[in-house]
């Protein structure tokens, strides 16, 4: 069992992220609670996993299913009370789970206690806990737009000002040039610690510098500054994990995120590969070019080393299901489940398995009125305005939408999958009787034994956490292989991310390597469909 007391433990650990919503429900009112979460630790402990990266559960009004927060010291009352949230965490930890929790430090929601005192006026002291500029109405300070959709600027009559959200018009971000609410949140952080939270998720962190006079919003100049002082106040004991959502973080920004001398965070959630695919917004696709896809992981995986530490994950609560984004979700979802699990498995960080990723669930089949996700229903409403086909709309929102991630998770073959004796609050992809918990641990050769041996190798072998990434074959557009080796050992990692069969020739020095893990049975010259391999050597090199 990893000693979590040291700093850098998480080098050697894979968490998996819970949407709790979506997760498992307990009382049957269709909706994912806390005690559900606890009836599933067993399942997490049996796949290997040493932390749970929990999506917000936090008091909130749940306009972005969580991610507007009310009360940063309360429990939204349908997830449960505070004492099932004690409760998760001290079971989680017998069985070595850590919690992450997942903290939205960028805005709040707009029924925060905090907003609802600034709305009573300029003097009151509040106000300056949020970001306002003067204006007219119908005249915002300026044209930036929200990511949600529509202008980042809200107008309050009773105060004749403006309120700035990078998000809903719910969300109103917070002024981190005022002290006292830098003094609130690392107040409120050291209230989680102390009740046995091992680390923290930060939400669009990134953003908390903004300048929107300037149309500044990530990567403020006070940015690093304001990181600084956060870890100093909040992250004080050298075990607490903390990674970053950066969307605007290159090599250069995370090596100064994840420094090794621990003052930032522990790590960054990049998100240049997950940009490859798309053209100018994210709902246009493209297919994903497999050497600039090769590149971009290479660029981080050799200019990292040593400098700071990787995140690796394919699927969270914001994408589409990997399996069928850059997989064959059809004659070859198994296949092609495995190989980009070992594709990403072999490489330096820290990998984050989304719910579900590792039963190899896909996206869901839905009808444009069938969404919840408050951007697909924004992207809806403004490309029909802008006079885009039904139908291309929706293979876009079926394709790229966050809805497929938030389907209810599969556990076996009864009614809604096994999530829920009511009604889900959201729709149960069709196919669960097939792809499901229980099929899966019925099956040793599943998509979750693969994962559970993947953890399995990257905790028995250093080379996984250590070695040193050399990327072969660059330029082929259906293979993707590489090495990492240290002074002791030596690991090759092929993947053939095609429909077709490849010949391939392992590179010297591997021929007589054992192959740790593999999706197929037997071994030839040729890679079938979707085939991947890690072979392995000890020895110097």
């Amino acid at each position: 069992m990893l000693d979590k007391t040291k700093y850098g433990w998480w080098k050697s650990a894979v968490f998996y992220q819970i949407y709790p919503k979506s997760f498992q429900d307990s009382d049957g009112d269709g909706l994912g609670d806390i005690p559900g979460i606890i009836s599933r630790l067993d399942y997490l402990e049996k796949l290997g996993v040493d932390g749970i990266w929990l999506s917000p559960v936090l008091d909130s009004p749940q306009v972005d299913n969580g991610y507007d927060i009310s009360d940063y010291r309360a429990i939204w009352p349908p997830y449960g009370a505070m004492r099932d949230m004690e409760r998760l965490i001290s079971e989680a930890k017998k069985r070595g789970i850590s919690i992450i929790m997942d903290l939205v430090l960028n805005h709040t929601s707009d029924r925060h206690p905090w907003f609802r005192e600034a709305l009573k006026g300029r003097d009151n002291p509040y106000h300056d806990y949020y970001v306002w500029r003067e204006g007219e109405p119908g005249t915002p300070p300026n044209d930036m737009r929200a990511c949600f959709g529509g202008s980042a600027w809200e107008y309050v009559p009773e105060l004749g000002q403006y309120y700035f959200h990078q998000y809903a018009v719910q969300q109103p971000d917070l002024n981190w040039d005022n002290p006292r609410v830098r003094r609130e949140l690392y107040d409120m952080i050291r209230f989680w610690v102390n009740k046995g939270v091992e680390g923290f998720r930060l939400d669009v962190i990134d953003s908390i510098a903004k300048e929107p006079d300037k149309k500044i919003t990530a990567r403020g100049p006070k940015l690093h500054e304001y990181v600084r002082e956060l870890s100093a106040n909040a992250f004080i004991e050298p075990g607490i994990v903390t990674v970053g959502e950066a969307w605007s973080a290159d090599t250069g920004e995370a090596k100064k995120w994840s420094a090794p001398d621990g003052s930032e965070l522990s790590m960054v959630f990049q998100f240049e590969h997950i940009c490859l695919d798309q053209s100018f917004e994210k709902w246009d696709a493209v297919p994903l070019p497999l050497p600039k896809l090769k590149r971009c992981f290479e660029r981080w995986q050799r200019e990292l080393h040593g400098e700071g530490w990787n995140s690796l994950f394919l699927e969270n609560h914001d994408l589409p299901r990997v399996v069928s984004r850059w997989g064959d979700d059809t004659a070859f979802r198994v296949e092609s489940a495995k190989c980009l699990a070992a594709m990403l498995y072999g490489m330096e960080g820290t990998p984050y398995i989304y719910q579900g990723e590792e039963i190899g669930m896909t996206n869901v089949p839905l009808g444009l009125s069938d969404y919840e996700d408050v951007e697909t229903v924004n992207m809806i409403a403004e490309r029909r305005a802008r006079g885009y086909p039904d139908g291309e709309i929706l293979a876009s929102a079926r394709a790229r939408s966050r809805d497929n991630a938030r389907t209810p998770m599969q556990w076996d073959a009864s009614e809604n999958a096994g999530f829920t004796t009511g009604r889900p609050w959201f729709a149960v992809n069709e196919n669960y009787r097939g792809i499901n918990v229980r099929s899966a641990l019925a099956d040793p050769d599943s998509v979750f034994y693969f994962y559970q041996k993947l953890i399995a190798l990257r905790k028995k072998h250093p080379v996984f956490r250590d070695g040193e990434f050399t990327l072969l074959e660059p330029e082929d557009e259906a293979l993707f292989v590489y090495t990492r080796c240290t002074d002791a050992e030596r690991l090759l990692v092929i993947c053939n991310m095609s429909g077709d069969a490849r010949k391939y020739t392992v590179p010297a020095g591997f021929e007589n390597a054992e192959i740790l893990i593999g999706n197929y049975k037997g071994v030839s010259d040729v890679l079938r469909p979707w085939e991947a391999r890690m072979m392995y050597e000890g020895g110097t090199r």
